[in-house]
């Protein structure tokens, strides 16, 4: 299924030096960023989401697919293809028994048979749409996986346990969506009040299940993550409610995210032809699932990370220098964040994979604002990841000429995804002759104020959006406050430990 010969290597990762995984290996292994918690398997990785150490996990070792296997891979359906994408991370565990048929049981719904269609803008550009699962974003395409991947798992251990997620917009109701009704699951999900769109919120708020707690927090994205956190670093509450994660920083959350690089890059010529990517990005967990298909053999020649005006990870990739400065508000919601949790994993394999190096620049980061890598550090980062920053003037600018000269309408989030890619292009960041993917991760109708200002009309909603305001909203607003927040989660909590 997987190979480790010099022809399945991406010439374009040469820092990579951490062992891929050799076909005598039942199964990956998981390690954490930070160097000082237990190795796992996939089903311990699924339920503790975040490392006890305060680190993220990680494969010790990859899956390396062969020229030959991922040419092989041409003619297969979507669930087929992220099956024979997953497995190796899977093999030996519970999330892998049976995998195939949760992947087919997930993509059913969604609305394109193609699942993940790839519309052309150019000669050289085109637009994956991402927004064909039930809440009309990229992280259904994950997170419908996740969902049931839980349900295995938790069923066959007999556990129930507490998800606590933070999000920018569309994480939180791709996941309540995922999660509602499920009897061994309660999830909790912290978003910022006012700074998600107004259909957003009501993709969380509307949905009326038992098992759903919608929690409207005071602050930015980045106050709910380290709210969220912090939870988990009460080792105390985290063993007592049985807290799991549904944000990237669980790993198994990024796992199905990498196979629609895999689907475009098949639809373009791969193997045979290289494929860059523009990625909008905010947490860094998509690039990020871009980032792991390179690690398994995905002929990428470059990764833009696209960003708007909180531009940390442009400011990074242009400077080697990590700093924080202040979130600002602005058309693209879902990417108002200034510290990127994913950005970790990638900077546990630019520090040589020591937990310790890795766990000390974080560190920096929090308690002085910035910390900065090593002159060979950065040049590492550049031989894959280019990045440009984009205004909300430029965004709508590129909605409205998108929608000019091709008829296609696009959110946002999409529109600084496609500008990075234009202004790489230009800049020569990219290869000639070299067809460049831009990931549309949401539908227009989910912001139609900011697709109405570039385009003049306001996008028709399809009808699970057009019928939210009809519906009753199941909101809690809480201060930024732990104690507040962790004895609220205690009390909603059913899980069976919970005194």
């Amino acid at each position: 299924m997987f190979g480790t010969g010099a022809g399945c290597c991406n010439p374009a990762l040469p820092w990579l030096g951490f062992r891929p995984l050799a076909r005598a290996e039942q199964s990956v292994r998981y390690i954490s960023t930070r160097g000082d918690a237990p190795e796992l398997g996939l089903d311990d990785v699924l339920l503790t989401g975040l490392a006890r150490d305060g680190g993220l996990y990680v494969p010790a070792a990859w899956p390396r697919f062969s020229t030959d296997d991922i040419r092989a891979m041409r003619d297969l359906s979507y669930p087929e293809l992220a099956a024979r994408i997953m497995a190796p991370f899977a093999a030996g565990t519970t999330c892998g028994d049976g995998l195939a048929g949760v992947l087919e049981d997930a993509y059913a719904g969604f609305t394109d048979p193609q699942v993940a269609p790839l519309v052309q803008l150019d000669g050289n550009t085109w637009l994956m749409e991402l927004f064909h699962g039930p809440t009309l974003a990229f992280k259904d395409y994950a997170l419908q996986v996740l969902g049931r991947l839980f349900d295995r798992v938790l069923r066959a251990r007999g556990e129930r346990i507490t998800i606590v997620g933070a999000t920018s917009g569309d994480t939180g109701s791709a996941a309540i969506e995922a999660c509602r009704d499920r009897e061994a699951i309660d999830i909790f999900i912290l978003f910022p009040r006012g700074r998600v769109s107004p259909v957003q919120q009501l993709q969380m708020t509307t949905v009326d299940a038992v098992n759903v707690h919608a929690i409207s927090l005071d602050g930015t994205f980045d106050t709910c993550q380290d709210m969220v956190k912090a939870l988990f670093n009460d080792l105390a509450l985290r063993d007592r409610l049985h807290l799991s994660a549904v944000n990237s920083i669980n790993l198994v959350r990024l796992l199905p995210q990498i196979v629609y690089y895999f689907r475009a890059a098949l639809a373009l010529g791969a193997p045979d032809r290289r494929v860059a990517f523009a990625v909008p990005s905010g947490n860094f967990g998509n690039v990020y699932s871009a980032y792991a298909a390179a690690a398994l053999g995905l002929p990428v020649d470059r990764l833009v990370v696209a960003t708007n005006a909180n531009d940390i990870l442009a400011r990074f990739f242009a400077s080697g220098r990590m700093q924080i400065a202040g979130v600002q508000s602005t058309l693209s919601p879902s990417m108002d964040i200034q510290v990127s949790s994913n950005f970790e994993r990638l900077l546990f394999d630019l520090a040589g994979r020591n937990g310790a190096r890795t766990g000390a620049m974080l560190t920096g980061l929090r308690t002085e604002g910035v910390f900065e890598v090593t002159g060979d550090m950065h040049r590492q980062s550049a031989v894959l990841f280019d990045a440009e920053a984009v205004t909300d003037d430029d965004t709508v600018a590129r909605i409205a000429r998108v929608h000019r000269e091709t008829s296609v309408l696009i959110d946002p989030h999409s529109a600084v995804g496609v500008e990075a890619a234009v202004r790489a292009r230009r800049r020569g960041a990219l290869a000639d002759g070299v067809p460049v993917v831009c990931l549309a991760t949401a539908h227009p109708a989910k912001f139609p104020d900011a697709v109405s200002r570039a385009v003049g009309h306001v996008p028709e909603p399809p009808g699970r959006i057009a019928r939210l305001g009809e519906l009753e909203e199941h909101l809690t607003m809480l201060p930024d406050d732990y104690r507040t927040v962790a004895d609220f989660i205690a009390a909603h909590s059913r899980t069976p430990d919970r005194p």
